[in-house]
């Protein structure tokens, strides 16, 4: 059976929301831009996208959407963030067509085009975000580097795997899997700790 495409009135009628929403989200906006002047822009931003996190059903998907689309550097409103997900760093940029699901934590990242991302995946700032060389001095103190992790398009990361690592486009991360390494080339289904290639999807012409 094909599959019904929105007409135009019903994607109107999302567009006109949306819009509603975004000037409402406005205010909220503002109150975040005002207080990052007087404190640390991440933590500002975390605590915004906690309370956020907190907003139920549709009108919470709406908001989070709205607000997301304001404060982060290219994000899209047409994009569906789940209860209970958080946002830790404002440069994240989320692109159209993507969907989180609920209870996800998603650190600095770019997420492309049209990804699925299941309930209760991690995807973390890179995998330098704490040192641990000097066994003399306590992890907590001797810092770390945040990198800006990629997921490209069209990707679906299932339910509860942990990505620290760029995903090529249109790869499939298997339900449970931890990412620490890219893999290579696009189209692949990745599986395992730490996830390894289990097939090829896309097959390349001779």
């Amino acid at each position: 059976m094909a599959q019904r495409t929105p007409g135009a009135g019903v994607m109107t009628a999302k567009r006109a929301v949306k819009t509603v929403f975004r000037l409402l989200m406005l205010p909220i906006y503002g109150a975040f831009c005002l207080l990052t002047l007087f404190g640390n822009t991440d933590s500002v931003f975390q605590g915004f996208s906690q309370a956020l996190s907190l907003i139920p059903g549709k009108i919470g998907t709406y908001c989070r959407a709205a607000f997301y689309s304001l404060a982060c550097p290219g994000t899209s409103d047409e994009i569906s963030i789940g209860f209970l997900t958080l946002l830790s760093h404002q440069d994240t940029t989320i692109e159209r067509g993507v969907y989180i699901g609920p209870q996800c934590n998603i650190g600095k990242c770019t997420i492309g085009e049209d990804t699925l991302i299941g309930s209760g995946v991690h995807i973390l700032s890179g995998n330098r975000q704490h040192h641990f060389d000097d066994p003399d001095t306590p992890i907590q103190q001797q810092g770390g580097t945040y990198e800006k992790v990629t997921i490209r398009p069209d990707c679906w990361l299932g339910n509860g795997c942990l990505v620290m690592a760029t995903v090529p486009a249109q790869t499939i991360i298997a339900a449970g899997s931890v990412v620490t390494r890219s893999p290579n080339g696009s189209g692949g289904i990745v599986a395992g700790n730490p996830a390894e290639l289990v097939k090829q999807r896309i097959k390349t012409r001779n």
